[in-house]
């Protein structure tokens, strides 16, 4: 994988002077109906001798707009750079999403983007893309507009699984719900935290099953509960696990979450070691247990369910 050249904002982005082929798009969750904009852009890149990258926004439009109750996102910008990177795109613009930038008026957007790329050969899309001050602009205005520049349109069909249409709502939807497996299908791979394993209360090691602790907060924050999880070393080496996401209402009902792995396999994994956990398969929700001896017993139950899980 080549390194990706990364901007701060349009104003500052200079890459080589070669055709551009632009994605555009919030892309939270980079999910399948995503990965199709992008891989147009990237194969018709490769085709004529171009550069593939990627215009995204930070923060989510809904922050300026609804302040007061924004979209959680899926996922931060650090790990959203990380999912792109997978895709083969040689560049990524992150456009802060200021009054400023949304004041843009439509029929002016492929002219302002001209301007600061100058090199820009065509522009992709899905096919629901809305721009410009108020949302005005949709796929037909970009094509009337892009007319005049000599800059190229693609826009992407809607791609759809199980009757519905792919969203990064649905997926949300999915994963508040604990439904992992669908979830994971409309992103095309694992959903995944990422973090630094912390030094906990280590109550686990004292009833026989330590964890790796992570303190990862994310903002759309998935059913709490157990999963069948599969952790990746910093080297790429993988370790199957069972994994509770929650407050840990038997032990301390902690204000802030914690993603607790107990691994079902040997490892010499430890503190300050950075771990990738693919959550895979939701076994139960979170409980309040009455003693140790009854969440002990339960532990065992989920670490013998992900095992069968994990084993197909």
């Amino acid at each position: 994988m080549t390194e990706v050249l990364h901007f701060n904002s349009l104003d500052s982005a200079k890459p080589p002077n070669r055709p551009l082929h632009l994605a555009i798009g919030m892309f939270d969750g980079v999910h399948l109906g995503h990965q199709s904009v992008i891989d147009s852009a990237v194969h018709s890149a490769r085709r004529s001798g171009g550069l593939a990258g990627v215009l995204t926004f930070w923060p989510h439009p809904s922050a300026l707009f609804r302040p007061q109750n924004p979209t959680p996102l899926l996922m931060p910008m650090e790990m959203k750079r990380r999912v792109l990177a997978e895709l083969g795109i040689d560049f990524l613009i992150e456009q802060n999403f200021s009054r400023e930038f949304a004041a843009i008026e439509a029929s002016s957007f492929v002219g302002y983007l001209r301007q600061r790329l100058p090199q820009l050969s065509a522009i992709y899309v899905g096919e629901n893309f809305r721009f410009g001050r108020g949302r005005t602009g949709d796929v037909s205005t970009l094509v009337e507009e892009a007319k005049t520049l000599g800059v190229a349109i693609y826009s992407a069909e809607r791609l759809s699984h199980n009757g519905a249409p792919i969203s990064s709502s649905r997926i949300r939807e999915l994963l508040s719900a604990g439904n992992i497996v669908e979830a994971n299908a409309l992103l095309g791979y694992s959903y995944f935290a990422e973090g630094v394993v912390e030094r906990g209360r280590q109550l686990g090691r004292t009833i026989g099953f330590p964890t790796l602790n992570l303190s990862w907060v994310p903002e759309l924050k998935p059913r709490f509960g157990v999963y069948a999880v599969q952790v990746l070393d910093a080297a790429g080496k993988s370790f199957k696990g069972v994994a509770n996401f929650g407050v840990r209402p038997t032990v301390e009902n902690a204000g802030n979450p914690l993603l607790e792995i107990h691994l079902l396999e040997q490892a010499t994994l430890t503190y300050g070691d950075k771990i990738r956990v693919n959550w895979l398969h939701y076994i139960r929700p979170e409980s309040k247990f009455g003693s140790l001896d009854e969440l002990k017993h339960q532990i065992l139950l989920d670490a013998e369910s992900a095992r069968e899980i994990l084993s197909k």
